[in-house]
């Protein structure tokens, strides 16, 4: 008899690869994008930082809870193995805690998109490690570190940029419909987070929503929680710990919203572009990513 794992192993090495740095709900938006567009996905879990929109990400498949993103199932893997058992099954996507550097060891990609949205730190040179490289939001220079990337702000969403750099991190918080900035929680100092509260439980303006390291953290305003920091996690200074929908009816907080959508669709089309282009030391001759 053959080797179940081995049959996975080997059907799995014939589908196109594509690893996601992050598992917020950008990096998830672009998750399923490429898997409807036939890749097998990987996303690939950077802890900067906290991911807070979890019902709209498949971070929560880390700890092995339940995460669907648009029918989209995403699923805990942590050796090279795992990965391939998980991509052999139709509809998921496999989401693990090994870094960049470990998939590199045992895996050859066809795209790469770093999706963690790290506004403040300075990106390596990803380039090379896949045949397209792909970078979303701030800090990314064309022919620098990476081979294209996408506008993730607000006014620009979805924009491709071929040439240059991307626009640099305005830190302002996205509006959702009539509320700003004041619908938003920002740590001030380092320390463990602990809450009792899930995504989407109705809070109002004073509610303590959780305690970062004993000291308790009310809520802004009256809504719905679109964003929480996991429980127990520990988070740095500065970072977003909690957001909430103000919206009423309205108010979203799982599937993919419009934004991430449109950061989606135009990282396919960052693919497509990359790919027309011709290969190095040949006339005419282009290659497909797909």
């Amino acid at each position: 008899m053959s080797d179940p794992s081995l049959t996975s192993w080997m059907r799995f090495r014939q589908l196109p690869l594509a690893v996601v740095l992050g598992t917020n709900e950008t990096a998830s938006a672009v998750a399923v994008n490429l898997t409807v567009f036939g890749y097998s996905v990987i996303l690939s879990h950077d802890p900067f930082p906290p991911v807070i929109r979890r019902g709209m990400a498949f971070h929560d498949a880390l700890f092995d809870d339940r995460a669907v993103v648009d029918q989209i199932q995403g699923e805990r893997a942590e050796t090279a193995v795992e990965i391939a058992s998980v991509l052999t099954k139709p509809g998921r996507v496999a989401v693990t805690p090994l870094h960049l550097t470990d998939l590199i060891a045992v895996l050859s990609f066809k795209v790469l998109v770093d999706a963690r949205l790290q506004e403040h730190r300075v990106i390596p040179d990803l380039r090379g490690i896949a045949d397209a490289t792909i970078g979303l939001g701030p800090n990314f220079t064309i022919g620098i570190n990476c081979d294209i990337a996408v506008e993730t702000s607000p006014a620009k969403s979805g924009t491709v940029v071929r040439f240059g750099q991307t626009d640099p991190a305005d830190g302002a918080a996205q509006p959702l419909g009539a509320a700003g900035a004041e619908r938003v929680v920002y740590t001030d100092h380092q320390g463990r987070w602990h809450t009792p509260l899930e995504i989407g439980t109705r809070v109002f303006k004073g509610f303590v929503v959780g305690h970062l390291d004993g000291q308790p953290v009310p809520a802004p305003v009256d809504g719905l929680l679109r964003g929480l920091v996991r429980d127990s996690t520990l988070v740095p200074s500065g970072v977003e710990l909690l957001e909430i929908d103000t919206r009423g009816r309205n108010a979203k907080w799982t599937g993919i919203d419009e934004r991430g959508r449109a950061i989606a669709e135009a990282t396919v089309t960052a693919i497509r572009l990359r790919a027309l282009r011709p290969a190095v030391g040949t006339t005419g001759v282009r290659f497909t990513l797909f």
